[in-house]
């Protein structure tokens, strides 16, 4: 009797480098440089920026493993137009889940709660990832790129509330004792150009950090 073939652990070394990666040398922000438009658009405040995190982790993680689930079931030539019905059920729900439970927030966010299904992200992890592997590493795979392009909202949004509104999450942090001595807040930060300078700084800080994302 031919033995029986042993089970890759589900937090093996491989399994948990598809949650870690994405955080740093593989970040789908500052190395494959897709969804910049939601990192200019949701990071004047910081709150705004950590419920879009979330919804993307959601949609993403939960569509990689349903895509995953179908993808030897979906013929090549429609294969779009099902991921794209995937993202769409999902996105709705999260919007649904948002007014239902964050309504203030979902009205910060507008339309683009929405616009989180054509998020070049999401297809693509479900294209280059999750088409091709099995449910479980889908997951993990779209639970860290989920991470990764937080944590550069996270970063973007902490910066420009602070120096832009004297604030972090809603809560004052710089003293009115500074205000008094003449200290104006930077109208210039939340302006969506400086999200952009702001990300083109992390992404100098971490090439220069990891000599290998710098292309010959």
């Amino acid at each position: 009797m031919a033995a029986k073939e042993e089970r890759e652990p589900l937090f093996s070394p491989k399994n948990i480098r598809l949650i870690t990666n994405p955080i740093n040398v593989d970040n789908p922000i500052t190395k494959q440089v897709l969804g910049i438009c939601s990192a200019l658009a949701v990071t004047v405040k910081l709150e705004p920026a950590i419920v879009m995190a979330i919804s993307v982790t959601a949609v993403l993680s939960v569509g990689n493993f349903i895509i995953a689930l179908l993808r030897n079931s979906i013929p090549s030539r429609i294969r779009i137009i099902v991921q794209l019905v995937i993202i769409a059920a999902l996105v709705i729900l999260v919007d649904q889940i948002l007014k239902a439970f964050a309504y203030d927030v979902s009205k910060q966010l507008s339309v683009f709660v929405g616009l989180i299904i054509t998020n070049c992200i999401i297809m693509g992890r479900f294209e280059a990832f999750a088409m091709a592997n099995k449910p479980w590493p889908s997951l993990l795979d779209g639970i860290g790129n989920g991470i990764g392009y937080g944590l550069i909202l996270v970063i973007v949004a902490f910066f420009r509330e602070l120096f832009g509104s004297g604030t972090v999450y809603g809560f004052q942090i710089i003293p009115d004792s500074f205000y008094n001595m003449g200290y104006v807040n930077n109208g210039l930060v939340i302006l969506p150009p400086m999200a952009l300078f702001a990300v083109a700084t992390i992404i100098w800080v971490q090439r220069s950090r990891n000599k290998e994302l710098i292309e010959d």
